[in-house]
């Protein structure tokens, strides 16, 4: 039997173009800035999101990790939204190895307020307190159920950080799933940030690889940052390769995956005994309670070839599910009739 899963868009395999693209890349060496493909992808990424130069780096991760240490120095404070990606699923690694210090404030519905952040900045001189340095933003907001944040709602913050004299970084891992939605060019979400990331392996479904983008100077000195943590590469074409691929034909796709979520969602919402407002669903990820707990109905679920996980989301413990390249609607309606036997099994057993 064929395995649904619906653990994470990370999960997509990269398309046949993608395979030919690699197999047939020419090579140089990217430490030396000499790798065609690679030049050409940072090239393109920077105009998609309307900046001035790329850095293709190996992961989202990597890519807010350069970010952020190319923004501050030890010592630092950045502002972050307190269920973002940057501040609970990435190892701690801006204060581990930045020494920069995270303040979070409320994001709810994938964005923090104005007056939140308002007052959260330092500003002022005080010998007790970190320099105020940075802002971080997320769109779309994986714990917030994939929620896409309008450009206006982000120039706001920006503008507010900028008057503070604070750099703003977007982890757009799923950016463009958020100009989808909105039927906008990228760059409209990325106008007033200092440096913006995006994934090629999530719903652009490349094997590997993310861009960081910024001014010239920025990526000068993340080039640097990124050797100093080991994310130097050599005959990186093959990433950038897929990564070209992905840019021309894969970003008008995720509309499909946005539809398959929300078809997968209304399903959802009319099973007894699962809650879900299938109007929270904006782009490709589901968050949904179930009964009993999350652990048991994953590992039963796994038993009818349908994988799917759980996560501590802003509304307590839910089961995840997203939607991605690969996955068609006919999956969809087998990965119900899978969800409807466990949840009514379990209500046959009370």
């Amino acid at each position: 039997m064929t395995i649904i899963d619906l653990r994470s868009d990370t999960v997509t395999q990269p398309t046949s173009a993608m395979r030919k693209a690699m197999f047939e890349a020419p090579l140089g060496d990217d430490n030396y800035q000499e790798d065609p493909l690679t030049k050409e992808l940072e090239a393109q990424a920077a105009t998609l999101l309307g900046k001035e130069a790329g850095l293709l780096v190996t992961s989202g991760h990597q890519g807010n990790l350069v970010s952020i240490l190319t923004h501050c120095n030890r010592g630092d404070e950045m502002i972050v939204g307190n269920t973002a990606h940057i501040y609970l699923s990435e190892v701690g690694s801006a204060s581990g190895l930045g020494g920069v210090h995270p303040r979070a404030v409320l994001d709810r519905g994938g964005i923090p307020t104005i007056s939140d952040v308002e007052d959260a900045i330092r500003t002022g001189y005080n010998i007790h307190w970190p320099n105020s340095a940075l802002l971080c933003l997320e769109n779309t907001h994986n714990f917030a159920s994939g929620t896409p944040t309008p450009p206006e709602k982000i120039n706001e913050l920006a503008d507010l950080a900028h008057a503070n004299q604070m750099k703003v970084h977007i982890d757009g891992a799923r950016l463009f799933n958020a100009a989808v939605y909105f039927g906008i060019p990228a760059h409209e979400l990325a106008a007033q940030a200092d440096s913006v990331t995006f994934c090629l392996s999530k719903g652009l479904s490349c094997p590997l690889g993310s861009l960081i983008c910024g001014t010239k100077e920025f990526v000068s000195r993340a080039r640097k940052i990124r050797k100093m943590l080991g994310g130097g590469m050599r005959q990186s074409g093959f990433i950038a390769a897929a990564g070209l691929v992905a840019l021309e034909t894969m970003i008008n796709r995720l509309a499909e995956d946005h539809d398959n979520a929300k078809r997968l969602a209304v399903g959802l919402a009319a099973i007894p005994g699962i809650d879900l407002d299938p109007d929270i669903v904006k782009t490709n990820i589901v968050y949904f309670e179930v009964p009993g707990t999350v652990e048991e109905f994953c590992k039963e679920l796994q038993t009818k070839d349908v994988l799917c996980n759980s996560y501590l989301t802003q509304s307590g413990k839910r089961v995840r599910m997203v939607t991605h390249y690969g996955l068609t609607a006919e999956d969809v309606d087998a990965a119900l009739e899978a969800i409807e036997s466990v949840v009514m099994g379990k209500r046959v057993l009370k």
